[in-house]
């Protein structure tokens, strides 16, 4: 079966080699194809936050169902000034806009000095071109009163601008490939590689978004992530093809050897990316089963661009790569920095081992203390035109008016639910019972959105208050939302982990035909990520380094789990395979382990380097989102790299000794994928 498998990835990178100039002019026609496709039919996303079954659903469902004119997005606008409010002029221009349904009349706080009006659009904010919304925010800006905006569609609008993340990360990426080939050529071709497959998957999402629901953050994710792993699977690979031709191989047949080597190793690391990704199907939300085929499609196209495109470019510019690596190879020695760690660490292991899980564990215990919700104007920057609204209204109607909680009520008395609702602790104002067939109440707390006290009313509106009076009550908006949200990834959450984590480990034991390796590969993954999460919410939940203190967002844990889980499975891939080469050579463990290192250290390093300037350059992205995702994968494959590859894995590795290799017996007659 080995020989097989190593017979298709050889005759793979023959055909490519043989066909180099078609395989080129497939991979250019398919991404200018898919682009031109693209770009012509548009994009649909969509972001379906439905929750089927909880409170804040049925409440959604109910206004669609008695008041689907009102379950568009809103808007606010905030006036303020110290001399009297007249706002007839701007709220007369913008009813005039594209998707305005209605303006509501000016509202005055206490002292007259704040007010606000209401616009309601006719379609949610996802489904509103950010153009016409920024329209709407020059029109309720030309006037000489201080104007602010605040909702939904404005915050996306003040998103949707973008960054250079993107340029910020290949460049970066391909700073370091320069200074590790010393050659632009050779750095070049990871990236190309990265851009084709990238840009390839990107077009193809933007055209399944019109089929499939598929999020707005959809395609900067998939980005981050195509980008990272695409440039480090082609550098893997071109790197063993680089090692291939210093050990006297023509380049034909280096290439081959770099595709059943390194080109292995990419393939399994590359399925275990994918099944962690395809693990969030297990959590049934709707808004992370796009996302989630989306970065898993972008993953295996740059599978297949590192196996085929690569092969390709290499024997088309492969004479004027291979004259400059070996015009320098007696410049570099290969491996003798790593080689001299693994022999230091393996000397006491104990020590290392430590060090590493006191890192691990100390950075992992904020996580303990993150609160899940999702992020409100509150969390914006306050040069914002949103942040801004938000405290103009906190100002004059007080904190909790941001974010009303919205009773539904059916069969029950309104006077009396009203008389109740005001009376509960923690309640600042109930506006008057409105609607036919249910009656909504909004109920404005006396904290703020994102305080522990206003989840904690939201409880004692369910648990307490509402149960004990006549009739059908419903707690729902943003804050039962975020809470029911929380709730159903906790619920499903075991289910995830195991499925994650369960076909990973089988995956890496029938790859090193190992029990206790894909042990301490899925316990060592689970430190790492509790450590990027325990370092997000310090970030993000903390307020440190300036950071705008909230929420981190409800699916950003999930969604790092699974995508750090599957990186952390790359690195494990790549360096226990090359020990595993060794083990098979040799059988020595400590040789294996020393040679292992030595021969992959400088390569996952580099690797390492580039996916964390990718994802870092994220944090440059105006998206509070964007940004928890960079932070969280950079720290995670930075911890991983240079804590758990380079200390702990040699460390254990040492003092399991031959015992790492042990399978037992009973599991021997399954399937052999090793190889790598």
């Amino acid at each position: 079966m080995e020989n097989t498998s190593e017979g298709r990835l050889a005759r793979l990178a023959g055909w490519s080699q043989r066909h180099r100039w078609l395989a080129v002019v497939l991979w250019v026609l398919t991404l200018v194809g898919i682009t031109l496709a693209s770009q012509a039919a548009g994009s649909a996303y969509r972001n379906d936050n439905s929750l089927p079954g909880t409170e804040s659903q049925q409440v959604l469902d109910l206004y669609k169902t008695y008041s689907p004119a009102d379950a568009g997005a809103t808007i606010q606008l905030v006036f303020q000034s110290d001399n009297g409010i007249f706002a007839d002029p701007v709220l007369a221009d913008v009813r005039t806009q594209p998707h305005v349904v209605s303006v509501s009349p000016l509202t005055l706080s206490e002292n007259g000095t704040i007010g606000y009006s209401t616009v309601l659009l006719d379609k949610p904010s996802t489904d509103i071109p950010a153009e016409d919304v920024r329209r709407i925010i020059e029109v309720a800006q030309k006037t000489d009163l201080r104007v602010e905006l605040g909702g939904d569609p404005i915050r996306n609008a003040q998103e949707s601008g973008g960054g250079a993340s993107e340029g910020i990360a290949l460049l970066a990426a391909l700073v370091i490939l320069v200074f590790m080939f010393r050659s632009l050529l050779a750095a070049g071709l990871p990236v190309i590689t990265a851009v084709f497959a990238v840009g390839s998957t990107l077009g193809v999402i933007v055209l399944v978004s019109h089929l499939v629901d598929i999020a707005s953050y959809t395609a900067p994710l998939m980005m981050l992530v195509g980008l990272g792993v695409g440039v480090d699977y082609a550098l893997l690979i071109f790197s063993r093809y680089r090692t291939e031709l210093l050990a006297g191989y023509d380049r034909e047949r280096a290439a081959r050897r770099a595709l059943d080597t390194a080109g292995r190793s990419v393939l399994f690391a590359g399925c275990t990316v994918m099944i962690a990704l395809l693990g969030l199907l297990a959590l049934g939300l709707g808004s992370l089963r796009g996302v989630a085929l989306a970065v898993a499609l972008t993953v295996l196209v740059t599978m297949i661009g590192s196996i085929t495109l690569l092969p390709a470019l290499l024997s088309i510019l492969g004479a004027r790569i291979e004259r400059g690596i070996k015009r320098r190879a007696d410049k570099r020695p290969q491996g003798d920095r790593w080689r001299r760690l693994a022999v230091a660490v393996q000397r006491r292991p104990w020590t290392p081992l430590a060090i590493g899980l006191i890192v691990l564990v100390g950075l992992s215990l904020p996580a303990l203390g993150m609160r899940l919700g999702f992020a409100d104007s509150g969390t914006d920057a306050p040069s914002t035109t949103s942040r801004q609204a938000y405290d103009l209204l906190a100002e004059g109607f007080g904190p909790g008016f941001n974010g009303p909680l919205v009773v539904v009520s059916e069969g029950g008395d309104p006077v009396a639910l009203q008389q109740k609702l005001a009376s509960t602790p923690g309640v600042a104002s109930v506006s008057p019972p409105q609607g036919q067939g249910v009656t909504t109440l909004l109920v404005n707390p006396v904290a703020a959105p994102q305080d522990e006290a206003t989840s904690e009313l939201l409880t004692t509106l369910r648990t307490e208050v509402l149960p004990a009076l006549p009739g059908r009550h419903l707690v729902g908006g943003s804050v039962a939302a975020t809470a029911d949200f929380a709730d159903a990834v906790a619920d499903r959450l075991p289910l995830f982990i195991l499925v994650v984590v369960g076909l990973s480990a089988l995956l890496l034991m029938l790859v090193f035909r190992s029990i206790l390796i894909p042990i301490k590969a899925a316990l060592l993954n689970l430190l790492s990520i509790g450590a990027s999460l325990g370092v997000i919410t310090l970030v993000f939940g903390n307020g440190m380094f300036g950071a705008q203190p909230g929420p981190i967002e409800a699916f950003v844990p999930v969604m790092i789990f699974a995508i750090v889980f599957g990186l952390s499975m790359d690195y494990e891939v790549f360096l226990v395979s090359r020990m595993h080469e060794e083990w098979r050579r040799t059988g020595d463990a400590s040789v294996a382990v020393r040679e292992g290192l030595a021969a992959t250290g400088g390569v996952i390093t580099a690797a390492a380097a580039i996916m964390v300037v990718v994802f870092g350059a994220f944090l440059f992205d105006p998206g509070r989102m964007l940004q928890q995702f960079g932070l969280g994968l950079a720290v995670a494959v930075l911890l991983d790299a240079v804590v758990i590859r380079c200390l702990i894995v040699p460390a254990v590795m040492r003092l399991l000794g031959p015992r790492a290799w042990w399978l037992p017996r009973s599991l021997r007659r399954l399937p052999e994928l090793s190889g790598v």
